[in-house]
């Protein structure tokens, strides 16, 4: 059994690793708004990313009812697919319209990836849950840290030009289709194909209809005050994150002292190591030492710090502090979504959790679609330039950081007052009963 586990886990991680070996993902808005692609940086800013937020969406719920009926391998396969279509599109179209096509595709790409994070859960024992998190987010942040590290040695050493890394991330794509059809086949799913053995004390659950199953999580879930507390954390910190890491590169390219070489890769880099080294020392932190109080405090306080991160690496006039904004900003968000998470999976029956980080990502691109239309929509919103824009997101995380500090405090000086009173009539009640 252990060798089966880790086998699977170390196959899907291959998977993982594959897909994030994308190196044009640093230099995105280099090669949107260079030579090659007759689109201005308003196109790109406004008529071009916020079609993959929208598709995305739309997308994604669809997806993960797919997925599961599916049983995770075909998703899998899929996103390969789509990855392939992506940057080879991403190679030969020269147009705006080839661009927003792009970033549909790209809406489904990111929607499908809930079948890799889900796959593993539908075939290792619960008791492997922790260890199989963290080996398939690992391998993605790897993935990506060598990607960012190559960009940035191939770009610095003019070995290639930013459109040429398309080719290596279309390459990589392929390679990671050919390993997804070796990956073991998934014979039962968390809710359409539930089939447990009649033998063991579980047998019941076979008896339960999909949605019935479905519900059944859904309600034991956001029915618990906890679950709503933390759901709402992750879903409001992560569509600031996605909004920040989308944009960004989008406000480099207004900067006038933009250097000769440009450090994307090694920024994207640096990133992507510091959040997983602040990831891991939440999840040290957390296990066990924070009150679920003191975790949301203190990621209150993180959550301003957040916003002055976004601050920094908007309002600066020198590029290299806003690269510095940047990276910190990420290194926070890496600790304190791993501190939601665990507080959430905690409260959480261990099989609903796919369900309820789906439902908590659903809203989390809800939110993010409202800051879009809102805060970069010409048609419909504020119309902002783009450090505005930054400046609204930088005021999101501030404000939500002070509003949860708030009313953690209150929460803790009301509990403190009324606790005495509270002692007073269990004794009462005691003493009658």
């Amino acid at each position: 059994m252990e060798l089966s586990w880790l086998k699977v886990s170390c196959l899907l991680c291959v998977f993982g690793f594959l897909r994030e070996l994308r190196p044009s993902e640093p230099y995105h808005a280099e090669i949107l708004l260079g030579e090659w692609y007759n689109v201005t940086q308003d196109q790109v800013n406004r008529q071009v990313y916020p079609i993959g937020t929208y598709s995305y969406l739309a997308l994604l719920i669809v997806v993960f009812l797919v997925t599961d009926f599916l049983r995770y391998k075909p998703l899998i396969i899929a996103n390969a697919l789509t990855g392939i279509v992506i940057w080879s599109v991403l190679i030969w179209t020269t147009t705006l319209l080839g661009l927003q096509v792009v970033e549909v595709f790209y809406g489904f790409y990111q929607a499908t990836e809930v079948a890799y994070y889900s796959y593993i859960y539908a075939k290792v024992d619960k008791k492997y849950y922790p260890r199989v998190t963290s080996h398939t987010r690992a391998a993605m942040f790897v993935g990506k840290l060598v990607a960012g590290l190559s960009a940035q040695l191939l770009i610095s050493l003019d070995w290639m030009n930013y459109k040429q890394l398309l080719y290596i991330s279309a390459s990589s794509q392929i390679l990671a289709l050919f390993w997804a059809f070796g990956l073991p086949r998934v014979e039962r799913s968390l809710y359409f194909h539930n089939k447990l053995d009649a033998t063991t004390a579980e047998h019941v659950v076979s008896t339960v209809g999909p949605m019935q199953l479905l519900w059944s999580h859904f309600r034991s879930a956001y029915t618990n005050p906890m679950v709503l507390q933390w759901s709402l954390w992750y879903a409001i910190g992560l569509a600031g994150y996605l909004q920040v890491t989308t944009y960004m590169q989008v406000v480099w390219k207004s900067f006038e002292n933009e250097p000769t070489i440009v450090w994307n890769g090694g920024v994207d880099a640096a990133l992507t190591a510091l959040a997983a080294l602040f990831a891991l020392l939440a999840g040290y932190l957390h296990a066990g030492r924070l009150k679920s109080r003191t975790s949301l405090l203190s990621l209150a306080v993180l959550s301003i710090l957040e916003g002055g991160c976004v601050l920094l690496a908007s309002w600066t006039t020198n590029i290299y502090l806003s690269y510095l904004g940047y990276v910190l900003f990420g290194a926070l968000y890496g600790f304190t979504i791993t501190v939601a998470s665990a507080e959430l999976a905690s409260s959480l029956i261990e099989d609903s959790f796919a369900l309820i980080f789906g439902i908590n990502t659903l809203v989390a691109l809800v939110l993010q679609t409202l800051l879009t239309l809102v805060v970069v929509s010409e048609t419909g919103g504020l119309n902002l330039t783009t450090f505005e824009q930054f400046t609204v997101y930088a005021f999101y995380f501030i404000v939500i950081g002070t509003v949860y500090f708030i009313a953690v405090i209150a929460e803790s000086v009301l509990n403190r007052s009324n606790g005495p009173k509270t002692q007073e009539i269990e004794i009462e009640e005691a003493k009658s009963g």
